[in-house]
């Protein structure tokens, strides 16, 4: 039998995520910490890719199974359908983005000079009816959340720079969220004769990141792409699951009658290139959880990105004396949009700063008559601290704000989703 996850247990820990056994098994129930990680990559993605030139649009969920151009396409995946009845109609729950984008762009009007046309849309949800036994955790659902981007394109040399450049981009976004180089491994699947034509091209792929990367070639091709390429991120029980991947899609162009007129005003099919930055945004949460783990193997204290953490400050009084004064920084800091909290609990100091610590706090502030008196904060840094030793440093309200402004340049930002105070909170376990 295999072994639970990592993850699992600090998803549930953490308060993040859990099984919902009132649902289908493979869809999960997110608590308000979870919810709040969740949304927070979701809308850092949609952005990345929103800056690269994408054109954000929503699509159906569900679509007739019987429409003569999405009939074809299922047939390849027969197994990994939801099917609904309505209207003397049978529907299937979308699996990924393509059906609506590409419908789309079968009903749009491009030229040459619109291109590349990216279409862009955060499925919140694709489902897949996997089989129950591959059912795990965040690591793999039937219902997840996939950033997924395709860009139409004219020819293959447009596509090959595209294609670089998303490689790049994929690595930029994993980075950001907290995942670098060397927690994933790079897989190419490519045909025979599109490798042949274009070695020097797939070779360039290595050059980005200067490390090995798997290459599959196959002698004729099987799928709708010619070339794509896989971030796969290796797990604490060696399980291997994908995250960025782009390919370049030769088929569907023609499947759903997609076209361009070109500078003679003629209509000519493009190449389509099919883009998620991070992969499914559950399966981030999940490397972020199975890294965090790994590197507490390594005596290295676990935590999430400052951006990404529920709570980025917690503040303790050292008794009820001092509690006032500790509302009132977490309320300064509060108005400079950083996400604090208050232990007003009726604890002992110690298990209060031993609690934060279970909960991977980047920031714990302790308030005493020390502090109050001297107009400073005596400030946990996690992420400098390790098993042994606490990294303990006094600071301003107005550093520790800034240390924190720094740390989260440039990421998205939402409030704290839980009451302020620790007492008025329920126990999602």
């Amino acid at each position: 039998m295999d072994k639970i996850p990592p993850h699992v247990e600090l998803m549930r820990r953490l308060q993040i995520a859990d099984y919902e056994p009132a649902s289908d098994s493979g869809h999960l129930r997110y608590y308000p910490k979870g919810r709040l990680i969740k949304s927070l990559l979701e809308e850092f993605v949609t952005l990345k890719c929103i800056e690269y030139g994408a054109m954000e649009v929503e699509t159906p969920i569900m679509f007739d199974r019987s429409h003569p151009t999405l009939r074809r396409y299922l047939e390849r995946f027969p197994a990994r359908q939801y099917i609904l009845k309505g209207d003397k109609r049978e529907f299937f729950l979308r699996f990924a983005a393509c059906f609506g984008q590409f419908l789309i762009a079968h009903d749009s009007v491009i030229t040459y000079r619109n291109l590349p046309v990216r279409l862009y849309e955060l499925t919140r949800y694709s489902f897949r009816k996997e089989q129950r036994g591959e059912l795990v955790g965040l690591r793999r659902l039937r219902a997840f959340t996939m950033p997924d981007m395709h860009t139409i394109v004219k020819d293959m040399e447009q596509a090959k720079e595209e294609f670089f450049r998303q490689y790049k981009l994929a690595v930029e976004v994993l980075r950001e969220i907290g995942l670098e180089p060397e927690d994933y491994e790079v897989a190419i699947r490519v045909t025979r004769d599109f490798y042949e034509e274009n070695k020097e091209f797939v070779h360039s792929l290595v050059d980005i990141l200067k490390k090995p990367i798997l290459v599959e070639m196959w002698d004729q091709r099987f799928f709708y792409f010619v070339l794509k390429f896989e971030f796969n991120f290796v797990d604490a029980l060696d399980k291997a699951s994908a995250l960025s991947t782009v390919q370049i899609d030769v088929e569907n162009a023609e499947r759903y009658d997609i076209s361009y007129v070109d500078e003679n005003g003629e209509k000519k099919r493009p190449i389509i290139l099919h883009c998620s930055a991070s992969g499914a945004i559950e399966r981030c949460i999940y490397a972020l959880l199975e890294k965090a783990h790994m590197q507490a193997e390594k005596g290295i204290l676990p935590m999430l990105p400052v951006w990404l953490s529920p709570t980025q400050v917690r503040v303790i009084p050292v008794s009820e004396r001092y509690l006032d004064k500790a509302i009132e920084i977490a309320e300064e800091l509060r108005r400079r949009k950083i996400r604090v909290d208050v232990d007003d609990r009726d604890e002992t100091l110690a298990k209060k700063i031993r609690e934060a610590g279970r909960e991977w706090i980047p920031y714990v502030a302790v308030v005493g008559e020390e502090e109050v008196r001297g107009g400073f904060l005596t400030v946990t840094i996690r992420a400098e601290s390790t098993l042994k030793e606490q990294k303990r440093v006094r600071m301003s309200v107005d550093e520790l704000a800034e240390r924190i402004r720094r740390e989260c340049e440039g990421k998205p930002f939402k409030p704290l989703p839980l009451p302020m105070l620790l007492s008025q909170r329920p126990s999602f376990r």
